[in-house]
């Protein structure tokens, strides 16, 4: 466990890009609930106040495209750091507007940056992390999003205290501004690059010491024995190198839809429909504004204790698939649920009946951020074979985001149309990911990334006495150079 606090510490910082993508998405939801920011942009229309939304989703699906086709030609730092530069444009962008057109510009300059960062920290996460805590490192990106949803949230409802007018809605805004910047020098000067990354680009004595350094937990022949099987396993995958789309789909069929799907999924859970809109639903159950911004802060408190605990005591103890299982089985109930009280107390003077209205988001929330999203990120980029993470991921991501943007768009319309019924929609799509999560979605835990090939029938490269020993012998080499780094920065 000693060995784990520095790649604990990596994964802290690496979540700040994950928390920008929860904060900057959550912020949203008591934006557009101050009356003063609604003055300030002529008040726009349903259409224009779900574009806020929709942009920004677009946005994001921009940036997960942007991953697949240049995420691993800059490699895992690089492709974050040129990420944190535009979110820092786009959260300026949005801070300074002064009409509704420069809000949206900034929405969706930051939506690119969000879209490619919360779908790299997970891949990055994931191939530093030892197997039996990936769960828990990996995880970790998941509890940046509910942290960012969580701050968001208050910081919103406190600044809704400040005196009337645009400082209500910009001084939220500006809170994400020195967050980029800060992940910018810190992936700069310190953060390790990913040894398999490193592999795949024939850097192998690079990449030997990354792994030394990130992999304390082991001693001086598991480190030998891993690295060794890490590498020949990612030779193999190179020897069969894609080339097109067709080929992946070909020869990776069921690893790719297994990602694609488990991202997909998570959109049509309604969950981004139910955390955008939160503050309409409270509006219609006749709550007043103060308490509608102080439940949107206890639904992101909700979200953030959920995920931590699960990431932290389920997600390498359980294991991924039973999580996954377990949350979608708890969403189908609590959405059916949801949609009875609505039907039943909307439109009454019941407080009581009200009051068991609400409770159904909470439950959804706890279900959601405490078994799928603590598991969902992670998933599904250790899914997939090196040569794909991040081609593969970055199409997942923006399968979720575009999916997304259809049914957070319709939202404001739905609920004023159809009411409480859009719920159904929801649950009809989870019961078919339910089905294809128990059909197709082998467990991960415990596994190296590696290792994991097998579960989906493809080939796992063994070791010879040959390679092991060649091994051996270059590890001794570089872990002597490492010893000697190690002490000259002591010094």
């Amino acid at each position: 466990m000693k060995g784990d606090w520095y790649t604990f510490g990596v994964a802290l910082f690496a979540a700040i890009g994950t928390f920008l993508f929860g904060f900057d998405t959550g912020i949203a939801t008591t934006t557009i609930a101050h009356k003063s920011w609604i003055l300030y942009m002529g008040n726009p229309s349903k259409g224009l106040t779900g574009a806020v939304v929709a942009v920004y989703i677009a946005g994001e699906a921009v940036g997960a495209l942007t991953q697949t086709f240049v995420g691993d030609r800059l490699g895992r730092i690089r492709f974050m750091m040129m990420m944190c530069c535009l979110v820092t444009v786009g959260t300026i962008i949005q801070t300074a507007s002064v009409n509704m057109g420069m809000f949206l510009g900034g929405r969706a300059i930051a939506g690119i940056a969000v879209g490619g960062l919360v779908g790299t920290v997970p891949i990055y996460l994931s191939e530093i992390a030892a197997p039996n805590r990936r769960g828990l490192i990996g995880g970790i990106s998941g509890c940046g999003i509910s942290f960012g949803t969580m701050m968001s949230n208050w910081v919103g409802f406190a600044c809704s205290y400040a005196p009337y007018g645009a400082v209500q809605w910009r001084l939220p805004l500006a809170i994400q501004i020195p967050w980029g910047v800060i992940l910018f020098i810190g992936l700069w000067k310190f953060m390790p690059d990913s040894p398999r990354q490193l592999i795949r680009k024939g850097k192998i004595d690079e990449a030997r010491l990354e792994f030394i350094k990130i992999r304390r937990d082991l001693l001086s022949h598991e480190l030998q024995e891993e690295f060794a099987l890490m590498h020949a396993q990612i030779e193999y995958e190179m020897e069969r190198e894609i080339r097109s789309y067709g080929e992946i789909f070909k020869l990776f069929r069921r690893r790719a839809f297994v990602s694609i799907a488990v991202q997909t999924m998570t959109s049509l859970t309604g969950v981004n429909v139910i955390q955008y809109y939160q503050t309409i639903l409270y509006k219609s159950l006749g709550i007043d504004p103060t308490t509608i911004l102080a439940l949107a802060g206890v639904y992101g408190t909700i979200a953030f204790a959920s995920n931590c605990l699960t990431t932290r005591f389920l997600t390498d103890q359980w294991g991924r698939r039973k999580m996954i299982l377990a949350g979608l089985s708890g969403i189908i109930v609590i959405e059916i649920y949801a949609a009875v009280m609505q039907l039943k107390f909307q439109n009454t003077n019941n407080k009581v009946g009200k009051g068991f209205a609400v409770l159904a988001i909470y439950l959804f929330v706890v279900c959601y951020y405490g078994l799928l999203n603590s598991t969902t990120w992670l998933y599904g980029a250790e899914v997939l074979p090196m040569a794909l993470r991040s081609k593969i991921m970055g199409l997942a991501a923006a399968s979720h985001f575009i999916v997304n943007v259809a049914i957070t768009e319709a939202g404001p319309s739905a609920f004023a149309n159809i009411k409480q019924n859009y719920y159904y929609v929801f649950v009809g799509c989870t019961t078919f990911f339910l089905v294809m999560a128990y059909l197709f979605f082998p467990e991960t835990k415990n596994k190296t990334l590696e290792e994991i090939a097998a579960a989906f029938g493809d080939k796992l490269v063994t070791l010879t006495d040959n390679d092991y020993a060649i091994e051996q012998t270059n590890f001794e080499e570089k872990a002597a150079v490492s010893h000697v780094e190690y002490q000259s920065d002591k010094a």
